[in-house]
């Protein structure tokens, strides 16, 4: 008996995942905007960069037209690649990433073109989740600009210093060449 509810579950759960990855325009829940449709060629081993700048919930569906594109995002390199990433999807067909509103802004969007096809050909929907409540007491709704002010770590911080040292240092010499060229 547990058995078969177990094997119904699964055979539940495959179903939504399956009509979640072939979505056409007619599937796509309501509140689910599309922000953008975007359409490229890949050659075989190369990236093709693109920037999301839209805050929110966005999810990217890419489906490959011809060949075989896949798909890397990070928030913390606008170039992520197979080495670089937060998220991925390296399938050979639908690809779908769900970027959630906690990523800083602005999000790389890698897509790479697998070397098993001379070109790949890929066509990528941009969906903005409207299901997804803001809290306007969460700490993520400030711009990307002060998210990325407060996340200065340490070594930034001793970036900085050396940085503001090496100032004073250069001016400091100036300033003596100058003396020393006038008493001499």
């Amino acid at each position: 008996m547990m058995l078969s509810c177990s094997g119904l579950v699964v055979a539940l759960l495959l179903t939504h995942a399956r009509g979640f990855l072939n979505l056409s325009e007619d599937d796509v829940p309501e509140e689910w905007v599309l922000l953008h449709v975007v359409q490229g060629h890949i050659g075989a081993g190369n990236y093709s960069y693109l920037r999301l700048n839209h805050d929110g919930r966005i999810i990217l569906h890419m489906r490959s037209l011809k060949g075989d594109a896949d798909l890397y995002v990070s928030d913390e390199t606008l170039r992520p690649s197979f080495d670089t990433y937060k998220l991925q999807s390296a399938t050979c067909g639908q690809d779908v990433v769900v970027v959630s509103g906690d990523f800083a802004r602005p999000v790389g969007i890698g897509i790479y073109g697998h070397p098993s096809h001379q070109e790949s050909e890929f066509e990528m929907r941009v969906f903005y989740d409207q299901t997804v409540l803001q809290d306007p007491f969460d700490k993520g709704l400030f711009s990307s600009e002060d998210r990325h002010k407060q996340k200065k770590s340490p070594q930034a911080a001793d970036e900085d210093f050396q940085e503001e040292e090496s100032i004073f240092w250069t001016i400091l010499i100036g300033l003596l060449k100058i003396i020393l060229e006038i008493l001499f």
